[in-house]
């Protein structure tokens, strides 16, 4: 009896954990996919971008899907202890078993996503550069993302403020967006761009996907670790309630 009500107490502690880190995964998937103001908008003002956009937003598709099977996971663990049935601890641990196996090859493409990231945006550089160079300071809607992105990000540019030459905004030769230096109070020359030095939101983008792939993969061999102990928990239940009746 005190060993039964041990294993249920430890499973309500794996699921609760697998049950927040659900919720957690849940979130950042929401976030990608609503964030309005992230640099993803950039590529979608380039006509040769689809291929590269479809790919970053089916991350957040991914993510929103893992996180809600996880909270479902969760939820089906806990009810299956308390009322003791196998069905139900049978099912958890199947599904369990599916969704670890996923797992574990979902960490490594996280781990290695930084790369990919950055051969699918090298792939789109020239028509982002040219977008700039023909549309920055013509065109409201292209010029608005740009102004946000740089703003949100502090970065200018896709590789520097020399990606603004020859645009619109630049027909003096010697005007730049005052993200390129660092404060909207003064005038943004070419020396004071220069000296500046502000990052490329190109750099600015691959830190912010570098950064959550880390935590993703990180949450997930958490996760990993938490579904080998509740299957192992699991079992045990399973045949404990086997034995009683």
């Amino acid at each position: 009896m005190c060993c039964s009500s041990f294993l249920k107490i430890m499973m309500f502690i794996f699921n609760g954990g697998i049950f927040l880190a659900g919720a957690a995964i849940l979130g950042v998937g929401v976030w990608v996919k609503v964030d309005s103001g992230s640099l993803l908008g950039i590529l979608d003002k380039v006509p040769d971008a689809s291929s590269v956009l479809s790919q970053l937003f089916n991350v957040s598709y991914l993510l929103i899907g893992v996180g809600a099977l996880l909270l479902v996971i969760g939820f089906l663990g806990c009810c299956g202890a308390i009322r003791e049935s196998r069905c139900m601890l049978l099912t958890f641990f199947i599904i369990v078993l599916i969704i670890f196996i996923s797992e574990v090859a979902g960490a490594v493409v996280l781990l290695v996503f930084r790369n990919v990231a950055e051969d699918l945006l090298m792939s789109v550089e020239e028509d982002v550069k040219k977008s700039i160079t023909e549309e920055y300071g013509s065109d409201e809607s292209l010029t608005s993302v740009w102004n946000s992105t740089m703003s949100q990000f502090t970065c200018c540019g896709f590789r520097n403020y020399t990606d603004f030459d020859g645009s619109p905004f630049n027909n003096n030769g010697n005007l730049f967006p005052s993200a390129c230096c660092n404060s909207t109070m003064v005038t943004c020359t070419e020396n004071l761009a220069e000296m500046s030095d502000v990052d490329g939101c190109f750099n600015k983008l691959l830190e912010l996907i570098e950064h959550n792939a880390v935590v993703i993969a990180a949450v997930a061999l958490g996760i990993i670790g938490l579904e080998v102990a509740a299957m192992l928990v699991s079992m045990v239940l399973y045949k404990d309630i086997g034995h009683k009746a």
